[in-house]
């Protein structure tokens, strides 16, 4: 799988001079936050991601990403609707997660 990068608008607060981005690569979930003079990286590996919860507003999507081992969640806003269900697609399918449920087979 190739990484996929999705970039939060600037239009959101938070994200005017320096927008957040959020990376998802086979391995991990990554998001990168700028300021002046530092930058913040935070990622969960693949593995470890519990939840993908998005919420969704008029324009633009809050996304919240949990992890399973213990670590503090991160979330990042203003990403566009498309790119938050992108995102979700994106982990589940690197966890091997169908996006569609089992129908039971009865002998």
């Amino acid at each position: 799988m190739n990484p996929e990068t999705f970039k939060a608008s600037r239009w959101t607060r938070g994200n005017h001079l320096f927008p957040t981005v959020i990376e998802v690569t086979d391995r991990a979930v990554i998001r990168h936050k700028r300021s002046w003079f530092s930058k913040d990286e935070i990622s969960i590996s693949i593995g470890k991601v519990a939840s993908v919860h998005i919420k969704t507003g008029i324009w633009w999507s809050d996304i919240l990403i949990e992890s399973s081992g213990g670590t503090d969640p991160f979330a990042s806003h203003g990403h566009t609707k498309k790119d938050a269900q992108r995102i979700r697609a994106l982990v589940e399918e690197a966890q091997g997660i169908t996006s569609e449920p089992e129908k039971l087979k009865l002998p």
